[in-house]
């Protein structure tokens, strides 16, 4: 089957550059169970998700000339043990060596011969656990055709659910005659469309992330974005090197609905309040100068739940859509609680349904929603020019209840969102089983004391619920 790449998908697949990869990465920790966690076993599973997933047996295409967008096309030559992988750790593994093997692995670029993503199967990690790391490219998830792969391989129950045989026969793989002369066609029948797509594929554009505007983005929303700016000068924003590092942090869930419950605000108005104080004593760390007034502008995509509860857990969370949202985090504020008002006054005069980006809409009737959320939030966040904010922040719903992963109980998980140009950092939250995970991917070179951000993370946290009591 050929499916032509929408244009935003074109422009992740064509303008992304060694330094800065455009896929999401996700890395769960589960308890070895009592029989072991092969690699055929995890094997098996992902083949039996494949079906609901079709677009990770597919590869991209360029169209001669490149008269059209490049089309997705079956590969005819699709092999799974190429995508799992097998790795392992120096028994007892630590987890600072994991987490640079997963810097290191999330800095190589994909095959793009071949479908776009990978997932790791590692072992030797101390205490009895496993990691399992995949990442995909942005062009591969969209949300609602296409679903991130950690979304189907997480089951409510260590027995997974019974699936009929797939019996996939790719077809055959279209001549370059062929690409043209659909490509010729399209010009006859959409000529308009056709003359834009083609301009957007050619035009030089200043970054890697300012090109990727929906056709359909409403006038009200440019307008809106054009006068915000360009984002306050930072050290997180200079020249992003091939390389990363990984650090993480994990919060009890409780702690912030209690600081929710007490200032009278949301969940999310907290982890910005907290992550806020984290960067503001690291920037003090560092000797920049602080003032009163500095600021660090985030990107900090919301997603939106009918019932609005950060928690949404099984099929209420039947229909959810991400919303832009840019927020200047009070930095040169030394008060914690003025810090969470000041952010708490930003979200609450945000308007979401004013600025919900086109085709943004994601049906999540079943499986693990949160690494499908964050590459949705980081669709969103490309839409705008990565100079109108310093750093990007994925805040995303997880389900608050035991999954597992191949019959393996799901200890943790961490989204690993991508460097864009020019930030040097990331930070990804994943709320799940009553803990919030944080994913902090940054670059090796301009940030190499990332590793002390989650312990700022925690007194930042600490701080607020010290001026709670």
């Amino acid at each position: 089957m050929v499916t032509r790449l929408s244009a935003s998908d074109a422009a992740f697949f064509g303008l992304e550059n060694s330094s800065t990869p455009m896929y999401v990465g996700s890395l769960s920790i589960v308890r070895k169970p009592r029989g072991g966690l092969g690699y055929e076993t995890l094997l098996a599973t992902v083949e039996q998700r494949l079906p609901q997933i079709p677009r990770y047996r597919q590869k991209v295409r360029a169209v001669p000339f490149g008269l059209a967008r490049p089309v997705w096309i079956d590969d005819d030559d699709f092999d799974i043990t190429y995508h799992i992988r097998r790795s392992a750790l120096p028994s007892p593994g630590s987890d600072a060596q994991l987490h640079d093997l997963i810097a290191r692995i999330g800095s190589r670029p994909l095959d793009a011969s071949r479908p776009l993503w990978e997932m790791y199967l590692i072992e030797g990690l101390a205490r009895n656990r496993i990691a399992i790391y995949t990442k995909s490219h942005q062009a591969l998830v969209n949300g609602m055709s296409a679903l991130e792969i950690g979304h189907v391989i997480a089951d409510r129950t260590p027995k997974a659910p019974e699936f009929g045989e797939d019996i996939w026969i790719p077809a055959r793989e279209p001549s370059g005659g062929q690409l043209l002369v659909g490509a010729m066609g399209e010009w006859i029948t959409r000529p308009t469309a056709q003359a834009a797509a083609l301009r957007s594929s050619v035009q030089e554009t200043i970054t890697n992330v300012g090109a990727l505007v929906d056709v359909g983005r409403r006038v009200a929303e440019v307008a809106r974005t054009v006068a915000r700016g360009t984002a306050p000068s930072s050290p997180l924003n200079t020249t992003v090197s091939r390389n990363r590092r990984l650090a993480v942090a994990a919060h009890a869930l409780e702690d912030y609905r209690d600081l929710r419950a007490r200032y009278d605000c949301d969940v999310n108005d907290v982890v910005l309040a907290v992550v806020t104080g984290a960067l503001r004593n690291w920037l003090l760390s560092r000797g920049e100068p602080v003032n009163a007034t500095s600021t660090v502008r985030a990107m900090a995509p919301n997603s939106v739940y009918p019932d609005g509860e950060i928690d949404s857990d099984g099929p209420g969370q039947a229909i959810s859509e991400v919303s832009p949202f840019l927020v200047d985090l009070p930095v040169g504020e030394g008060n914690a609680v003025v810090r969470l008002s000041q952010i708490a006054h930003a979200t609450e005069s945000h308007s979401s349904a004013a600025s919900l980006v086109d085709a943004r809409t994601i049906v999540t009737l079943s499986g693990f929603a949160p690494p499908t959320l964050h590459a949705m939030g980081i669709r969103v966040a490309t839409s705008f020019s990565a100079r109108q904010f310093n750093l990007l922040i994925t805040n995303v719903p997880g389900a608050q209840r035991q999954m597992y992963i191949a019959g393996a109980k799901l200890l943790e998980t961490y989204a690993v969102a991508p460097l864009l140009a020019n930030q040097v950092l990331a930070i990804a939250v994943t709320s799940y089983n009553g803990m919030l995970y944080f994913g902090i991917n940054a670059d090796r070179d301009a940030m190499s004391d990332v590793d002390v951000l989650p312990l700022l993370l925690r007194e930042s946290l600490d701080e607020l619920l010290e001026a709670g009591r």
